[in-house]
């Protein structure tokens, strides 16, 4: 058990560093997801099911979810802005 136990420990690291080296900010949400999975897993592993489940709802689905909706609001937001000044530089 103890080397399944650090074999999930090591991915968490890996998946961790993953997550913090990526620039763009939907690959990033993307790797955000993998590294909740990664982390239910990790519970899963250590007996904690209930933390797991917890965890697969907000880290692996909610939370990069609210990412993406985020960015697609700044980024709408950002269109009209310059939909905006472009109308006033024309009058």
């Amino acid at each position: 058990m103890a080397i399944l136990q650090l074999g999930v420990l090591a991915l968490v690291v890996i998946a961790g560093t993953a997550l913090v080296l990526t620039r763009d900010v939907r690959s990033q949400s993307i790797v955000l997801s993998l590294f909740g999975l990664i982390l239910a897993l990790m519970f899963m592993v250590f007996q904690a099911p209930d933390v797991a489940l917890s965890q697969i709802v907000v880290g692996a689905v909610g939370l990069p979810l609210m990412v993406l909706l985020a960015i697609a609001k700044l980024r709408r937001d950002h269109q009209e802005l310059e939909q905006e000044h472009k109308r006033k530089g024309r009058t």
